[in-house]
């Protein structure tokens, strides 16, 4: 019997991941416009650190995360997110050594028990970039900025930018209060989770996916009433540094980041592509995220968006981004596989794409793999080859064919590319 693949895994395919590589090409060639360096992080970490980075009580933690117990009786847990992990290594390797700003991004897999639905596996992958160390405006609308740069250079349209600050220590209580009066007499109007939410973090019932269409939601008090001086001016800079460079963008005073590190900005960019489950990235500024793995208290802003969950908005947009063709040359040999197999190392080692028939089928045989392959030309060897020590070089799209000097090879294949 056949062993498929877990649920809510999926093989990218060789056909699938040029579209992968382009999209990430893209992503490091914005970071790199930003001034951002890429960090790779362990896939497992110690299961304290979500614990502490993401929190307890939170779906994540309690109902998704993949978590075992080692040989060594550790329990450890496969990252379910990035940030926790990127500022252990931030605190680890002492990286505010070198710099008061320091700018990462990261690529890579993240795992969820959660039910796999399109663009939303078990096993996802994620884009994400972390400024740490500065609490300044500017970081915020800059993070922004590379999201919406990078989505819409990849050929997204119809994107809208929600807005929000979800306070700070000093005024985010006075806030928790309204909001545990407002909910006080409608428990029985909310679900299991929500009723849960609202002994820990009242917060977090502002955006559950089961209450949220509720029409009392509405009445619900606005954080902006709530706000301190730092924070209100805080949130005012940020929109008029995005004003200033013509990013428009919704207030939405639903949108939260509920756990308590998270402070001032949080935003959310939705693509009208993706249906329902509209959100394409999304993120906010954690100023006490450091201060709870164990640091000094250090501001840091960051986002993250799924790239397979990218991908389908650029397939419905018909906007995948185009991978280069896949061979240069496919060698047709005929009774000269010495000769073949020297002009194909030759070109490969000169950087050109190359393939063959191993089988060593007929010419004909041959010349019609060549054709399948999508390479552009046929570079036939014989024994009239091997003795001049030339090449015969025929384009598979218009047929013409010529004969060249073996060392003449790559520089016409390269002419003609």
């Amino acid at each position: 019997m056949l062993i498929n693949a877990p649920r809510g895994t999926k093989d990218i395919l060789p056909d699938q991941i040029k579209n992968w590589i382009a999209v990430e090409n893209k992503m490091r060639e914005i970071c790199a416009r930003y001034g951002y360096d890429e960090i790779r992080t362990p896939i497992f970490e110690h299961t304290e650190l979500f614990q502490r980075g993401i929190g307890e009580g939170t779906d994540v933690v309690d109902k998704e995360m993949y978590t075992f117990v080692d040989r060594g009786n550790r329990s450890i847990t496969l990252r379910p997110e990035n940030t926790a992990s990127v500022i252990r290594a931030y605190l680890q390797n002492k990286l505010y050594a070198a710099s008061t700003l320091v700018k990462l991004f990261y690529i890579g897999s993240m795992f969820r028990y959660d039910r796999p639905q399109a663009g939303r596996l078990r096993e996802f992958h994620q884009f994400g970039v972390e400024a740490i160390g500065e609490g300044n405006p500017e970081v915020d609308a800059e993070v922004i900025l590379l999201a919406l740069d990078l989505l819409r250079e990849l050929g997204l349209e119809g994107l809208t930018l929600k807005l929000n600050t979800v306070g700070c220590p000093k005024c985010r209580p006075v806030y928790r209060q309204k909001l545990t009066h407002f909910f006080s007499d409608k428990l029985d109007e909310l679900c299991g989770d929500c009723r849960t939410r609202y002994e820990k973090n009242p917060m977090r019932i502002l955006d559950c996916k089961i209450d949220g269409g509720k029409e009392f939601m509405e009445e619900a008090p606005k954080i902006k009433d709530c706000l301190c001086d730092e924070c209100r001016e805080h949130f005012r800079q940020v929109q008029e540094l995005l004003t200033a460079v013509g990013v428009e963008y919704e207030i939405d005073a639903r949108l939260v980041r509920g756990l308590d590190y998270y402070t001032k900005t949080a935003f959310e960019i939705r693509c009208d592509e993706l249906g329902a489950q509209a959100a394409v990235a999304g993120g906010g500024r954690y100023d006490g995220l450091i201060e709870e793995l164990g640091g000094i208290s250090t501001p840091a802003i960051g986002f993250a968006l799924g790239i397979e969950r990218l991908l389908i908005a650029l397939e419905k947009k018909d906007r995948l981004p185009k991978g280069e063709d896949a061979i240069d040359g496919f060698v047709v040999s005929m009774g000269a596989a010495a000769y073949a197999f020297e002009l194909m190392s030759a070109l490969r080692r000169a950087g050109l794409r190359i393939a063959t028939d191993f089988a060593k089928r007929s010419m004909k045989a041959q010349m019609k793999l060549a054709a399948r392959s999508g390479a552009r030309f046929a570079l036939i060897v014989g024994e009239d080859e091997v003795r001049d020590r030339t090449v015969t070089i025929k384009n598979l799209s218009t047929s013409e064919q010529s004969t060249v000097a073996f060392d003449d090879v790559k520089e016409a294949v390269v002419q003609c590319r």
